[in-house]
This record gives structure tokens, sequence and C-alpha cells, in this order.
């Protein structure tokens, strides 16, 4: 099993040689605006297209909860959209974190990632404004990514 890393730094400038995945948390209501997205957006715009184009054609796709949707952005980097937040408010039923989507989320990536032979790279997904507990995420990470000796390096940011 290969350790999940934590350290300082920018998840959009991904500390590692060779093919890099960036994993992040989306919603399923398409709402791209606010958290670790503006980063994304800022570097590369395609993400962003790439999501709302899946969102807006989800009658006739995979978009829901627990979807993945990898897009590359540099030869070598590709980030994936990981629909693991069930609308953008805390409500009668908690935050919007749905532990279950993330985990069907990261076994997906786990596949891309295998395949790919690539890294995975990540801010602490789901923790911020889709309130989850890092408590409950890491062990998701661990028993999907880890185990599978994918590397996992998660940035807090400065």
């Amino acid at each position: 099993m290969t350790p999940l890393t934590i350290i300082k730094g920018d998840a959009t400038s991904p500390q590692a040689k060779g093919p890099k995945i960036i994993a992040h948390v989306c919603n399923d209501i398409g709402g791209w605006g606010k958290g670790f997205v503006l980063a994304v957006s800022r570097r590369w715009p395609a993400p962003e297209r790439d999501y709302r184009a899946w969102h807006r054609g989800r009658a006739g796709n995979d978009f829901a909860l627990g979807a993945v949707r990898l897009v590359q952005v540099r030869p070598d980097t590709w980030v994936a959209n990981l629909v693991g937040q069930h609308g953008i408010r805390r409500g009668s039923s908690g935050p919007p974190i749905r532990y279950d989507a993330i985990e069907r989320c990261l076994a997906t990536l786990a596949d891309h990632a295998l395949q790919l032979g690539a890294s995975v790279h990540m801010p602490r997904i789901g923790c911020g404004l889709a309130g989850g507990r890092w408590e409950r995420i890491e062990p998701l990470i661990v028993s999907t990514l880890s185990v599978q000796n994918i590397p996992v390096t998660v940035y807090d940011h400065d």
C-alpha cells in the first residue's frame, strides 16, 4: 500500500513526474463558481466547459452523483470532475457531501489512474463547500486508491 501524502501547496500545480490526475468534487446541479474550481478555471478553461456541457446533457448521459469525468488539460495531466455533492446548501439532511457518491467516484478514479499509470493530486476533497469531514474522506481515499498503490498527494493551500 502506498501511503497518502499531505503537503502544503497548490493542487493545480502537482508535484510529481509522469502522468497526473487532479481530482476535485463537483455538485450535481451544474453549479461551478466557488471554491477549488475557481483555481482550476483560472489555470485551464476546459474542465469547466466540459462539466457544464456534461450537466446540460444529463438526460442522455451518466451525469449523476458518483459519476466521474476526466478532462485532459496537458499531455500528462487530467482534471477529474467527481460528482459527490448533492446541491450546494446545507439542509435538513445535513451538508451537501454524499460520502457514498465520493466512494464510488474514488473507485472509478482508481481505475482511471491505473489505466494511465497516473498519480492523483487533490485538495482535501469534499471538506470545503460540500461540508464533509476529513476523518470520513481520508479512509475512503486509502481504501480505494492507496491500497492499489496509487500515489496520492493532498495539498493544503497556504
